[in-house]
């Protein structure tokens, strides 16, 4: 069992060791079968369930007293078995929260005991004894570096003698190694779901094969060969659109007595194709290869002019640079490549939504520098030269990285802004004077000029774009990188106001600012470090932002801002401002699924339960921002769960701060996919604010979260009955009209899942919700179409229902929507005119 928990059991940062099992399905599949083998140990082994440990497995237990009954003596701060061992010891004793077991009789007792709580026992445990058969047999049997050597141990001891207790231990050990066997074999067919085909391995095994075709006698294969010449950056030789499927390649494979085969390599496999049909294929993949040795030939036979600044304090002084930059000409090409790849695959109708996010990227890429320019023999052509370069050296990280995913959009639009204004604030020229003190001072200089730029208002666009314009955000950064606690403070208090643009963010990542925020959370200042956290929480809300914040270990230092203090303790303000922006970094990092991993993987997950403990609404916030960003991850909702986290987010919807009520509500939203936490929501009586909240119908965030909670909670029968009683059906039926379409999906979604019962659905037509309901069924989203026919279908069920929807010519608009083209419409509507068909005067 040690080499189990070693090897194949999921543990936070700290390792097998020093660390906690990780809250996660594949923990939970491991522990209930160790409960299951330790339950059943008693029955089927009864002469083994009697034997004494060498120690006993000790952990701190969520049981009371008041669970143990017959068999135990119970005191007023213990419980001890009335089974012993030889030396009058009891087999099982509670005292205060500690818990000491002997044996495997009381160890399967204990379980059957726990009840639901057994899986928390369970983990805590084997958290409380990394290597159990230590404490069962003893030292000597134990796993050292997840090898077992008690096997060996035993074998020579049966050798030297005849001993019973030693025969006992061999008996026990081969059960275990049993068990152990079980969960390594479950391990492995887990790891073997999971692992995909990477383009490496592909060309691997490729290679491999070659070294056996050609012409001989002795080859296996007569040819094999790619369909494409052109290796893309990442390894892959299929094309963009289908490296979105995870194709990796194309093979064409000629056996000795057979036809070429047509080979496809994917992630998920490799494929037999049916039939060829490349030609297509082969004419996009020969642009390809023509772009590029365009862009070669170019480079070099032209060498490009490239300008580099050569001190800061001297901007008017530049030197030429003739040099070919390796990765700029891949940056470039990749350019063309996408730009035709788009090209190709550009619908007739664009998305507006898609317009705007490249609009938005384009502007967020190029951050421009505002230069002087003398007249020293540059034209105005290698400036434009220099420009264009410089935009195609910021393209996308989607070659670098295709795994890279954000559940949240790139950035919010950012501000227009009148490019060649002429009329500047006041302000403006106030920063660009302070500018050079900033620039060339000494550190007291330097210092006084930070505190007079911070008397100015950085809130301002006008203020913000000054301190980029006049080099000082360069300056801002580089003294973050310094020794000095006083302008690092200051620094990072003008950063954290001005990284509210969208420009100076992006800004702020072109020129490493992140990785040097992420350093200084390992300073020993706790306000500097608060100040970084808080700087990378405005930062780190585009994707490639969080990506770096990521891989220079920022999630782990974040993570760890959450441990500064004890929730409930005296005079700990400053260490709950420290976790405050820690969480509220890990908020806008949360909304990458590897980062939520990370999140995970650092522990995060129980330092985050017990914040939400906290009253404080502006660090539950955060937290609760956090902890819905994640839920959308299923060993997230399976955390929250068991770490009992519902009982606060139900809390809380009680709160006075709205946005607090609009977090809890989306996280119950996110979380309520499950039927253990339907009823733990109900248990701990979340339905009734929730169905108060309907009121506030202004706040449509607020009211998008909360009819979404509904919905998935009356997926269970059971919170139907209690919405029943709090009116909320009639609440739903008022908000059909006049809703923006997030709240209209969630609406109709709880109305079909209220209509489970009979007296919904007759309070639905009495408070005119059927012809609302139908007027729906001419809309465009298809996941509200999906909703309103299954509402719609439910409604039907009632022949006075049914009536009303075939006045309303609902029955034609069903039928039509068969033609839809997303297969999860056609299936709605399908389903939804079989009890139109049934009930239905004339069908």
């Amino acid at each position: 069992m040690g080499v189990a928990l070693a090897r194949a059991a999921q543990w936070t940062a700290g390792g097998p060791r020093t660390g906690r099992l990780e809250i996660t399905p594949w923990n939970e599949s491991l522990l209930n079968q160790i409960i299951k083998f330790a339950e059943e140990f008693s029955t089927k082994h009864p002469e083994e369930a009697a034997f004494v440990f060498r120690e006993p497995l000790e952990w701190k237990t969520q049981l009371g007293s008041s669970v143990f009954g017959e068999g135990y003596e119970i005191n007023q701060r213990t419980v001890q078995s009335e089974a012993r061992s030889r030396d009058g010891q009891p087999l099982l004793l509670l005292s205060g929260s500690t818990l000491r077991v002997r044996s495997f009789d009381q160890l399967s007792r204990l379980l059957q005991i726990a009840m639901e709580k057994k899986l928390k026992e369970a983990k805590a445990c084997l958290e409380a004894n990394r290597d159990p058969i230590v404490k069962i047999l003893g030292r000597e049997y134990g796993t050292a570096e997840g090898e077992d050597m008690s096997i060996l141990h035993l074998f020579d001891k049966v050798k030297s003698g005849d001993d019973p207790e030693t025969e006992m231990k061999m008996r026990i050990i081969l059960f275990l190694r049993q068990l152990d066997l079980q969960l390594l074999n479950s391990s492995l067919k887990r790891i073997s779901q999971d692992v995909r085909l990477s383009p490496a391995a592909v060309n691997s095994e490729v290679s491999l094969l070659k070294n056996f075709s050609g012409k001989g006698e002795d080859t296996v294969l007569a040819s094999l060969e790619y369909t494409s010449d052109y290796v893309f950056p990442n390894g892959c030789r299929a094309p963009p659109w289908r490296q979105l499927h995870g194709e990796i390649c194309y093979l064409v494979i000629k056996p000795h007595d057979t036809a070429p085969l047509y080979i496809t390599c994917s992630t998920a496999g490799v494929f037999l194709n049916g039939v060829s049909n490349n030609k297509g294929y082969h004419a996009v993949m020969n642009i390809f290869i023509l772009c590029q040795r365009i862009v070669n030939s170019f480079f070099c036979e032209q060498p490009v002019t490239f300008l580099r600044e050569e001190s800061i304090q001297n901007c008017s002084c530049w030197t030429i640079r003739r040099s070919l930059n390796h990765n700029l000409l891949k940056n470039i090409l990749e350019k063309m490549i996408s730009g035709f790849v788009s090209f190709l695959n550009k619908p007739k109708s664009h998305d507006k939504a898609s317009k705007k996010d490249t609009k938005e990227e384009g502007r967020s890429s190029a951050v421009s520098v505002k230069m002087k320019k003398k007249a020293s023999g540059i034209s105005s052509k290698s400036v434009k030269s220099q420009q264009a370069s410089k935009r195609y050296g910021k393209t996308s990280s989607s070659f670098e990285d295709v795994s890279e995913s954000s559940s949240g959009s790139e950035d919010e639009q950012p501000i227009r802004r009148q490019e060649g204004i002429t009329d500047l604030s006041p302000e403006y020229w106030g920063i660009q004077k302070l500018a050079k003190y900033v620039k060339g001072g000494d550190p007291t200089a330097t210092l006084i000029a930070l505190c007079s730029m911070r008397d100015f208002n950085m809130a301002q666009e006008s203020c913000q774009l000054a301190v980029r314009d006049t080099g000082c955000l360069e300056v801002l950064i580089n003294l973050l990188d310094t020794e000095e606690i006083k302008c690092q403070t200051g620094s990072l208090k003008i950063l954290k106001e001005i990284s509210q643009n969208i420009q100076i963010r992006h800004a702020i990542a072109d020129l490493g600012g992140l990785e040097i925020m992420v350093k200084i959370l390992d300073s020993p200042d706790k306000d500097l470090k608060s100040l970084a956290a808080e700087t990378i929480a405005n930062v780190a809300r585009f994707k490639r932002a969080r990506k770096t914040v990521r891989q220079n270990g920022g999630i782990g230092r974040l993570v760890a801002l959450l441990e500064c203090v004890s929730v409930g303790t005296p005079c700990q303000a400053e260490g709950t401002e420290i976790a405050r922006c820690g969480a509220l970094a890990l908020w806008s990092c949360s909304k990458s699924t590897k980062n939520k991993k990370a999140i995970r993987k650092a522990g995060g997950i129980p330092l985050l339960a017990r914040w939400l403990k906290c009253s404080d609404a502006n660090i539950l916030i955060p937290v609760v921002g956090t902890l819905q960003e994640c839920a959308s991850e299923p060993s997230y909702r399976l955390a929250i769960r068991t770490e009992g986290m519902i009982e606060n987010l139900v809390k809380n919807l009680r709160s006075e701060h709205e946005e607090l009520q609009m977090l809890c509500a989306s996280a119950i939203f996110k979380c309520a996919e499950d039927e253990e936490t339907r009823d733990l929501v109900r248990q701990h009586g979340g339905l009734q604010p929730l169905s108060v909240l309907l009121d506030n119908s202004e706040n449509k965030q607020l009211l998008a979260a909360v009819t979404g909670a509904i919905w998935k909670c009356a997926i269970s029968i059971e919170n139907v009955s209690k919405f029943r009683g709090y009116k909320t059906v009639e609440t739903l039926v008022g908000l059909l009209t006049d809703q923006p379409e997030e709240v209209l999906i969630n609406v109709v979604g709880a109305l079909g899942e209220c209509c489970q019962e009979q007296i919904n659905r007759s309070t639905i037509r009495s408070c005119g919700g059927i012809p609302p309901i139908v007027k729906l069924l001419t809309a465009t989203n298809q996941a509200l179409l999906v909703n309103v026919n299954k509402a719609v279908g439910a409604c039907a069920t009632e022949p006075e229902n049914m009536t009303i929807i075939d006045s309303l010519d609902g029955v034609r608009l069903l039928w039509s929507l068969l033609k839809n083209p997303n297969p999860d419409v056609q299936a709605s509507a399908a389903w939804a005119l079989c009890p139109c068909i049934e009930n239905a005067k004339v069908s």
